[in-house]
């Protein structure tokens, strides 16, 4: 049984999309950590995934529509979690997009849209988030933001979005700065290619789902209390090698 080292913790879970998806990972390990949870959903399409998704708790799990492009929709959202809680502790952040063309072809043919798009959904909304949550975290808290090796190296095709990611992992260090002294803390953990590149990793291989869980507990947890503008590499330790 897993320790119940985030019982009494209220957490809000922004990105699940399916079973894949890292935030259900980390999602699933926050609630065996004794979290309760509140989900988001982006427009009716992906409600029944979610909906059905988080049934697997055996209890009723709040969950509201949020569009993070939309300011309205954010304060909705954060008008909806007010109402179901007085406090919230801890923040996944795992939304990321960019349009299609924009990873098919040349970074240098990166459309005015499609950069303005993936800096929208991927890094701003981290800041629009945060701004609502932190009000909420009377006692503290820890964002937690998923982000990808591609914003620090090139990866081909990952084109706008590792540009995307390197200004979320910024973005992430700034909140921390502006949040620190309300004892909120905000991290990003950097997952490994979970199918790719696993000989050139210094474990041969990459990481477990259920280890970018765990990771995702700690930093939740008390354990982290003096981590804070830190980008985690879990990732086999593929980070650190040169060729």
């Amino acid at each position: 049984m897993t320790q119940q080292v985030l019982a009494g913790k209220v957490g809000l879970v922004f990105g699940l999309a399916n079973k894949r998806s890292i935030a259900w990972a980390i999602a699933k390990a926050w609630a065996n950590a004794g979290a309760k949870l509140i989900f988001n959903y982006q427009g009716e399409r992906l409600k029944e995934n979610v909906e059905e998704l988080v049934g697997e708790f055996g209890e009723q799990i709040p969950l509201f529509p949020c569009d993070v492009s939309s300011d309205a929709e954010i304060k909705r959202f954060f008008e909806n979690v007010n109402r179901e809680t007085e406090a919230v502790d801890i923040m996944l952040h795992s939304l990321a997009f960019a349009p299609r063309e924009a990873l098919e072809g040349d970074f240098v043919s990166t459309t005015r849209e499609a950069f303005r798009t993936a800096h929208d959904i991927s890094a701003y909304s981290l800041v629009a988030l945060a701004r609502e949550a932190a009000p909420l975290m009377t006692n503290g808290g820890s964002i937690v933001a998923m982000t990808y090796y591609g914003s620090e190296k090139v990866v081909p095709h990952y084109n706008v979005m590792g540009v995307a990611k390197a200004s979320l992992e910024s973005s992430a260090r700034y909140l921390a700065y502006d949040l620190g002294p309300k004892k909120i803390r905000v991290n990003c953990i950097s997952a490994g290619p979970v199918k790719h590149y696993q000989e050139r990793a210094p474990l041969k291989r990459s990481c477990d789902p259920v280890e970018l869980g765990a990771t995702g507990v700690f930093l939740a947890s008390d354990a982290a209390a003096a981590i804070t503008g830190q980008v985690i590499y879990v990732d086999g330790g593929y980070q650190i090698m040169g060729m």
